[in-house]
């Protein structure tokens, strides 16, 4: 598993002062929701996003690497990923994957497969 898929890279502009929940997420082709949770933990960092009326009453765990850049001021999140990349990525249940290296290492082999 790509370890830097687990880390804000440089350029996100990621600030651990900053708490992003409530921020807008932002895929290549439009809105998925809203962070409904963050963790900065190394080797693990990421962001819950509630995906609203998107994937209704769904949540996603999207790793830091794929965070390609954070607009504090307009409290938006752009992804490196399409909404459908995201949809089709294993499926994120809040209470039952928060935590859980097995499926962290299944999502990370998913995004580490997409070039770019």
């Amino acid at each position: 598993m790509d370890p830097t898929l687990w880390a804000y890279t440089p350029a996100s502009g990621r600030s651990e002062h900053n708490s992003l929940v409530g921020y807008r997420v932002e895929a290549t082709d439009g809105g998925i929701g809203k962070v409904d949770k963050h963790s900065d933990e190394v080797g693990s960092a990421h962001i819950v996003v509630d995906t609203g009326p998107w994937i209704f009453g769904k949540h996603a765990l999207l790793p830091a690497g794929i965070i390609s850049s954070i607009d504090i001021a307009a409290e938006t999140i752009h992804v490196s990923r399409t909404k459908q990349e995201i949809k089709n990525a294993p499926e994120f249940e809040k209470d039952q994957h928060a935590d859980d290296a097995g499926y962290r290492e299944r999502l990370g082999g998913y995004y580490g497969g997409f070039i770019g």
